[in-house]
């Protein structure tokens, strides 16, 4: 088989329908390939839902998780299933806007040094949305997204310019990510360990390690309804900053992790004078910003 796509459900089978659809309307004829729904434990109504629609299609599996394991467990238990050459996880809140799939596979038959690639990414009102990104890093959470472009370009290419070519960065956004599944398999796949979040660093900063790099596909294009699968929340922003100081710790030590950890309390007991439910953000990372205070564990 040429492709798997997996996408995980969580209490928004309208968004999850309306993505399948457009993936089938838009693929080529050319293309074996089955799509891998994984639900992470949504409501009864909600699966109810999805199992009803889903009938009408073929190529399509449903698995249904029996509690919500995140992004990487999610996508993980999807690929206990998955036959295809290539990976493709992609958010279920996205609409693709042209046959992303034959764009994407051809620049990878055609470049071995690719190891992920995405398409470009809009909002719903066509607005251009960045799709590369740069690595969760000391620098980055220290001095900032802008400074890092501009004092080192090369290495950190500007995420909000419209680019025309095919466009290396340091990876690209998670709502979308097409891999060679021997790549993939090569590196270990998702770290489980990691709920929400910094999945893109983690997974790319090991592809870096087979000689394998992160590549925007532009010609290729969809959109993105930022957040409308995950709803935001002080819990939602406390699990990224745990995942922020796992990654840290993983790819860059203790003492990156420890000034990191510092840099954020700090922060946090600042802002929760001014923003009183940053409190418990702030009382997380007092206790160590660790993953047993990860949603994962409830």
């Amino acid at each position: 088989m040429d492709l798997s796509i997996i996408i995980i459900n969580y209490n928004t089978s309208k968004y999850t329908l309306n993505c399948i659809e457009s993936i089938v309307n838009t693929i080529s004829d050319t293309i074996d390939y089955e799509i891998i729904i994984v639900d992470n434990c949504s409501e009864i109504t909600d699966i109810k839902i999805l199992e009803e629609q889903l009938k009408k299609y073929t190529h399509l599996k449903l698995i249904k998780n029996p509690i919500n394991s995140g992004f990487a467990g999610g996508n993980t238990i999807g690929l206990s299933e998955a036959k295809g050459r290539f990976l493709a996880f992609i958010n279920n809140d996205t609409i693709l806007l042209n046959d992303c799939f034959s764009i994407i596979l051809n620049a990878f038959e055609n470049n071995p040094s690719y190891g992920v690639c995405g398409p470009q990414s809009f909002k719903e009102n066509g607005v251009f949305l960045p799709t590369l990104d740069h690595f969760t890093s000391p620098s980055k959470e220290l001095f900032g997204r802008a400074f890092l472009e501009f004092i080192n370009p090369k290495r950190y290419p500007k995420r909000k310019k419209v680019y025309s070519k095919p466009q290396r960065g340091q990876f690209v956004s998670g709502s979308f990510m097409v891999f060679k599944n021997e790549d993939f398999n090569k590196i270990g796949g998702f770290d489980t360990n990691i709920f929400l979040y910094q999945e893109e660093t983690d997974i790319c900063k090991r592809l870096l390690k087979i000689n394998k790099y992160a590549y925007l596909i532009p010609e290729a294009q969809f959109i993105h309804f930022q957040g409308a699968s995950t709803e935001k929340s002080i819990a939602i922003k406390t699990e990224l900053k745990l995942s922020t100081l796992y990654v840290i710790k993983k790819h860059y030590g203790w003492l990156a992790h420890k000034l990191i950890l510092g840099f954020l309390i700090l922060k946090y007991f600042i802002r929760s004078f001014f923003k009183p439910e940053y409190w418990e953000i702030f009382k997380v990372l007092l206790k160590g910003g660790k993953l047993n205070h990860s949603l994962l564990q409830k």
